[in-house]
This record gives C-alpha cells, sequence and structure tokens, in this order.
C-alpha cells in the first residue's frame, strides 16, 4: 500500500500530526456524548477529555503553517503587497463561511432543538479565521521576518490572554467580544490564536530549510518542545506571578508554551515515523489528516446530533470504547472514499501481469535426448 494522493504535495509528517489530532478529537468527542453520566468522575472519562483538550491546539498550529506556506507562495509570485495582503483575508474569510455554515447545519438539524445564535458560535474554525486576519500584515514580510515576528506575536497574544480575562469590555457586542475574551466556552483569540502566530512560525521555517536538511533540523524542535515543557512547569511552580489574575487552565501563557511544547514532540515523532519508520505504507491516521476538515463536520454531525440520540451519555466505558472505535472505522472509509485508496491501485497491475504468466507456454529447462 502506498500514501495517499497528496504525497507529493503535501509534507507527510504535518498530515500525520493532524491525522493524530483528529484521532484524539473523535476519542474525545465520543466519550463527551456517549459516556454514562454517573462515570464522568472516573480516571478513563477524565483522561479522555485532558488530551482532547490538545486537539484544537494541534488543528490552530498547523493552520499556521500552512498560512506561512502560503505567505512564502505569494511573496515569491506577487509583488504587490496589498494582493498578498488581500489573498490572506481572503483564506480568513473562506474559514469563517466555513465556520458559519457548519453551525447552520448544526442548528437546522436540530429541528428546533437549538437556539439560532449557536450560527455565529466562536469555534475553532471561527478563531482560525479571526487570528489569520489579525495576521495579514505579516504578508508584507519576507520568510525571515514571519519566522521572527510569528514567534512574537504568539508570545504576545499568549501573554497578554489574563490581562484581556480582566478588562472590562461589556460595551462589545457579545459576538465580538467571545472573539477576544478567553472562555470555556469558546475559542477566542486570546489565548488560542497564539498557536495560529507560532504555526505561521515554524511554516517559515519550513519553507526556508532544504528536504534533506529536514532530518537534522527535526530534533531541534522535539528537544525545544521538551525544553518548553519542563521551563514552563518550572516556572509555574515558582510563587511569584506578573498576574494579578490568571487561570491556569483558561488564560495562562505556561499552558499554552506547554502545548507547544507537547505539538513539537509530537510534530517530531510523526516525522520519524513517515520518513524513517513507515515511509511508503499507508496510514489511517495520516489518511484521517487528509481529510480533517470533512472529518471534523461530519463526526460533530454523528456524535452530537440525533443519529444515536438513544445512546446518548447512557453508555459504560467498554461500550464508550467500542463506539470509539466504530466512529473512527467510520472516519477512515469516508475519507477513502473522498480521496480513493492508491492502496488498490496496483492490483489490477499485478493481477494482469500474473493472468499473461498463466497463459505464456512453459519453457524448457533442461536439455532432451
Amino acid at each position: 500500500m502506498v500514501a495517499p494522493r497528496s504525497a507529493g504535495r503535501r509534507l507527510a509528517f504535518l498530515d500525520w500530526t493532524r491525522g493524530f489530532a483528529a484521532c484524539i478529537m473523535l476519542q474525545g468527542h465520543v466519550s463527551s456524548s456517549f459516556t454514562h453520566k454517573d462515570l464522568r468522575n472516573d480516571s478513563f472519562y477524565v483522561l479522555s477529555q485532558f488530551f482532547g483538550g490538545l486537539t484544537p491546539a494541534i488543528f490552530l498550529f498547523l493552520t499556521g503553517v500552512t498560512l506561512g506556506f502560503l505567505m512564502d507562495s505569494q511573496s515569491k509570485k506577487e509583488p504587490s503587497g496589498t494582493r498578498r495582503m488581500v489573498s490572506t483575508l481572503l483564506r480568513a474569510r473562506y474559514l469563517l463561511l466555513i465556520g458559519i455554515l457548519f453551525h447552520f447545519q448544526m442548528w437546522a438539524t436540530a429541528f428546533g432543538q437549538s437556539d439560532w445564535v449557536n450560527i455565529f458560535k466562536v469555534d475553532i474554525l471561527n478563531c482560525m479565521a479571526a487570528t489569520i486576519a489579525l495576521l495579514t500584515p505579516f504578508a508584507l514580510l519576507d520568510t525571515p521576518g514571519r519566522v521572527r515576528y510569528g514567534a512574537l506575536a504568539g508570545f504576545a497574544i499568549a501573554c497578554a490572554s489574563p490581562f484581556v480575562t480582566q478588562m472590562n469590555l461589556s460595551w462589545l457586542h457579545p459576538f465580538l467580544r467571545n472573539y477576544l475574551v478567553p472562555s470555556p466556552a469558546f475559542f477566542s483569540v486570546f489565548p488560542w490564536g497564539a498557536f495560529v502566530a507560532f504555526g505561521l512560525c515554524c511554516g517559515s521555517v519550513l519553507r526556508q530549510v532544504k528536504d534533506e536538511d529536514l532530518p537534522r533540523i527535526m530534533p531541534w524542535a522535539g528537544l525545544i518542545g521538551l525544553v518548553l515543557i519542563y521551563a514552563s512547569r518550572f516556572v509555574s511552580d515558582i510563587p511569584f506571578t506578573l498576574y494579578p489574575k490568571a487561570n491556569f487552565w483558561l488564560d495562562s501563557p505556561l499552558l499554552i508554551l506547554i502545548k507547544l511544547g507537547v505539538i513539537l514532540l509530537i510534530t517530531c515523532w510523526a516525522f520519524l515515523l513517515t520518513r524513517y519508520l513507515n515511509p511508503h505504507g499507508w496510514s489511517f491516521v495520516r489518511q484521517l489528516g487528509v481529510t480533517s476538515l470533512l472529518v471534523y463536520w461530519v463526526h460533530t454531525e454523528l456524535v452530537y446530533g440525533r443519529w444515536f440520540g438513544a445512546w446518548k451519555e447512557a453508555l459504560t466505558v467498554p461500550q464508550t470504547l467500542l463506539m470509539d472505535i466504530f466512529i473512527i472505522a467510520l472516519m477512515v472509509l469516508l475519507s477513502v472514499a473522498k480521496t480513493g485508496w492508491q492502496g488498490f491501485a496496483g492490483v489490477p497491475t499485478l493481477a494482469k501481469e500474473w493472468w499473461k504468466s498463466q497463459r505464456q507456454p512453459a519453457v524448457a529447462t533442461g536439455t532432451g535426448d
């Protein structure tokens, strides 16, 4: 079996990382929707939701990576800075429209059981769109400039988040305020947008690195990830803080840096896997990553819609695990149906060659009398 069709156009380890995030997302959402209410304090449910919290960070980071690719390509073929900015804004508009359309479909299929304001809920796609719009001026920079200022923008968004939480923004319309103020109910630019900015920095780095140099660069990414995790964990234990009030699990810059470190480690492992351990083989994880938006859209309707209503919040842990496997398998089949599976591509050729070999007359290998 060979890699998906997009192998020549995409970096395989980024697809694998995105697919890994999709797997975490699927198990987390299935557990959230189907695990019995009485089991939600057990370790199984707590761990599933804890790891599920890493998913949006990975998706936002990889969105920033592809934004770095887009800006680099535009800077090479489009001399006009205005047009490069417009191209970036069009990307933001696309994601915003997709996000609104997604929530509209969820509202429509709820058959009156959902409030219409949910159509404009600030979800992860909305956060991607808003952050890309804010980063639009970066299209005027060269690629090395985006490396430096992308990292600075990520730190600035992360460090400003606790202050934004404490600001009185009640004068803003709720639809706009939800894009800015950290909340457990929304994916606001503060602090989630920091991952897009960090991804922009890393995507710009990848654009400057030759393919043959990646094996030398990626271990450094893993090392930086380890340093970020341990350094942020150490600083979090220090009683002194710059913030008069901060919620570690809501708006802490240290949590952002810890998650960034984990993302870099996962990306490093994905590179090792796709480059050396399984360079040409098919992977269901990478397959999910190739069609992550489709998987996100469809699984949300299945898991949170009315399709399996009788089982919502009613399954035991083993039953929830079976539902996890079922939903993931279903999404893999959907992804394969969307892209096609070249693993079957060589079967007709092999069968044809075998048939020809059977029809050819036997060739004598010895000498007769």
